[in-house]
């Protein structure tokens, strides 16, 4: 109890006067604005008295312990998925408990809060990713195929940075000073995918509080939006004469879907050593460049300059026979689904005040899911498209390369290749867009 007052004492000196201070001590430890607050006394005492987890050794501490474990919950989240089955998994993808999973270990000790391996899958597996993952794009076939379905999509991309900063004015008096860059971080989900999560959160800084935030609302929203976008498909008749779609148009995406070329080849030892060679070397180059340009602070920084330039650098890649390399997306899976896990590692649940804002994000989330599909709707009047098309350009958005191809499947089941490609585009365009959304979420905060 005496470090605790010392430390109570050492805190009041920081953001007290010693007006304040005095007058403390003479209402008995309270300031006479705060007496009859006892529920609120009871709190910061609760927070002094709370351990901190670097106060702690963990069970697990060596670099290849802590990522054996990393592996070790990513691997159990898709075996059990697989091989159970559970329709749980249908709402509540392996993602969310590859992120839960590691926060629960690191506050409980198991593993350390900080670590090496955390640093290093940060510098190096999160760019190596995001080029994997654009060196697929091919925006060329998706138009082809899809034609104007991909303005649609883009529409529903527009909504999500149009949504961002009107939902967070709903909201924002609810959150933390930084819940602009939740906001920042589920845009990026919601253009492109869990890479682009990954890849906002690193431009913008987001960690802790704000990257749960935006992990739980991804999570329960796809369990509304997606049985939405599964159910549209009943209303095809109704939504062909809303949006005046041509009664062709369906067989000839199906004709386009029928000639494209599909490589289902596996990599070969040699293209692994391409495929590194074309990740590391990325990286390396987008590093060099980031440190010679300047910061425009508070909107620019460093970080925000290296995820720039590596999504720069692997769309202009897409456009070269780097993309013909198999493989290349389930390596860069692997990797995103990593660095989630070591997002929920670094997770402090110490001193967070994450229920008290998770209430009032999620009502944010919800109301800008439904703006994002009114946009959809607005782009399907626009260029006449079908629902399914819709569906799967919303999708493409909302869910990335793991849900486009679920709608796909349940609409059209020969539109799934596409629906992918789709999907890549959102990783195209994800890092830009999102960063777009965070910065005026950021200005109106």
């Amino acid at each position: 109890m005496r470090a605790l007052r010392l430390e109570v004492a050492a805190y009041d000196a920081r953001v007290m006067s010693p007006e304040q201070i005095a007058a403390k001590r003479e209402h008995g430890g309270a300031l006479p604005e705060q007496q009859g607050s006892e529920r609120e006394t009871r709190r910061v005492e609760r927070r002094f008295r709370r351990p901190r987890r670097a106060d702690y050794a963990a069970m697990i501490e060596s670099n290849a312990g802590v990522l054996t474990s990393l592996l070790l919950v990513c691997a159990t989240a898709f075996f059990v998925a697989e091989k159970t089955g559970w329709r749980l998994f249908t709402y509540f993808p392996p993602l969310l408990f590859i992120y839960m999973t590691p926060v629960a270990l690191s506050n409980t000790g198991v593993i350390p809060g900080s670590s090496p391996v955390y640093d290093e899958i940060r510098a190096f597996g999160l760019p190596m990713m995001l080029v994997l993952l654009l060196i697929k794009v091919d925006v060329g076939t998706a138009v082809r195929v899809m034609g104007k379905g991909v303005f649609v999509m883009l529409f529903g991309t527009l909504g999500v940075v149009v949504g961002a900063p009107i939902a967070y004015l709903v909201v924002g008096h609810g959150l933390g000073p930084d819940g602009w860059k939740a906001f920042g971080s589920l845009a990026g989900s919601w253009i492109g995918g869990t890479g682009n999560l990954a890849g906002v959160s690193e431009m913008i800084g987001t960690e802790g509080t704000e990257f749960g935030l935006a992990v739980l609302a991804d999570n329960l929203v796809y369990i509304v939006w997606l049985p939405i976008m599964l159910g549209s498909k009943n209303l095809a008749g109704w939504f062909g004469r809303f949006t005046g779609v041509s009664d062709d148009r369906l067989a000839k995406m199906e004709q386009a879907v029928e000639s494209m070329e599909r490589d289902t080849t596996p990599p070969r030892t040699h293209q692994y050593h391409y495929m590194l060679f074309v990740a590391v070397g990325v990286t390396w180059l987008a590093n060099a460049a980031a440190e010679a340009l300047p910061v425009i602070d508070p909107f620019v920084s460093t970080g925000t300059w290296r995820i720039l330039l590596v999504t720069t650098f692997g769309v202009a890649l897409s456009f070269t026979p780097v993309r013909k390399l198999p493989g290349s997306h389930e390596f860069a899976m692997a990797l995103v689904y990593l660095y989630v896990a070591r997002m929920g590692a670094t997770a402090s649940l110490a001193g967070e005040d994450f229920g008290s804002q998770a209430g009032w994000f999620v009502l944010g989330a919800f109301i800008w899911i439904f703006i994002h599909g009114a946009f959809c709707l607005l782009g399907a009047r626009i260029f006449r498209v079908d629902v399914h098309t819709a569906a799967i350009a919303s999708a493409a958005n909302i869910g990335g390369a793991a849900s486009a191809p679920i709608v796909a499947a349940h609409h059209k089941e020969i539109l799934v290749p596409v629906s992918i490609l789709m999907a890549l585009i959102g990783y195209a365009v994800g890092n830009y867009a999102a960063y777009l959304a965070a910065v005026l979420c950021q200005l109106v905060a």
